[in-house]
């Protein structure tokens, strides 16, 4: 069966984006995205939230000449893998894309079970929903040593979790990998 992930960043204080919406505290340096690829090599399928998949949809045209090996490496991993969508609005996606209009954990545990490779989720409302309804198999945190003050918080609020930490990592700029295995309730 295959593992569902979520992977986000987020600062010191919880958050994934800061008040203004804004990611770019937590962008990786070439130390980290290598991290992060190698991490995400083995996921055959992305499962993102609107804002999400918007955010990240840029992979499917970036430009790839002349940028450092970790981004073509990204690119890849990102463009040979399926993307589920959710979203109740929104009308088109990228290749390799299809939109779901609403979460069904019972699909997405069918999924699970029929994936020959694993799975990434990625938005924290999507993952807050996977999460509460124990499909979350493992939790790839990448603290930044940023404080932002608030924003968009990396998990749903009224979610009561336990984890078991299987791997940390220190990265050269100050940040902290942290890999840990959801514990059944």
């Amino acid at each position: 069966m295959a593992r569902l992930i979520y992977l986000v960043t987020a600062s010191l204080d919880g958050y994934m984006a800061d008040a203004r919406g804004d990611i770019g505290w937590g962008a990786p340096d070439e130390e980290v995205h290598a991290a992060v690829n190698d991490l995400l090599r083995p996921v055959g399928t992305f499962l993102l939230g609107r804002r999400m998949y918007d955010t990240v949809a840029v992979w499917d045209t970036l430009e790839l000449e002349g940028e450092p090996a970790v981004i073509p490496d990204f690119a890849g991993i990102w463009r040979s893998a399926d993307k589920i969508v959710y979203s109740r609005t929104l009308q088109s996606v990228g290749p390799r894309a299809t939109i779901e209009r609403a979460f069904d954990a019972d699909a997405v545990r069918r999924l699970k079970a029929e994936s020959p490779r694993d799975l990434s989720i990625g938005g924290p409302e999507l993952a807050g929903q996977a999460l509460a309804a124990g499909l979350v198999d493992e939790l790839l945190l990448f603290l930044v040593p940023v404080v932002v003050g608030g924003g968009t918080a990396a998990f749903s609020p009224g979610l009561d979790l336990r984890f078991e930490l299987l791997e940390e990592r220190r990265f050269a700029a100050g940040r902290v990998g942290l890999r840990y295995r959801a514990l059944q309730r």
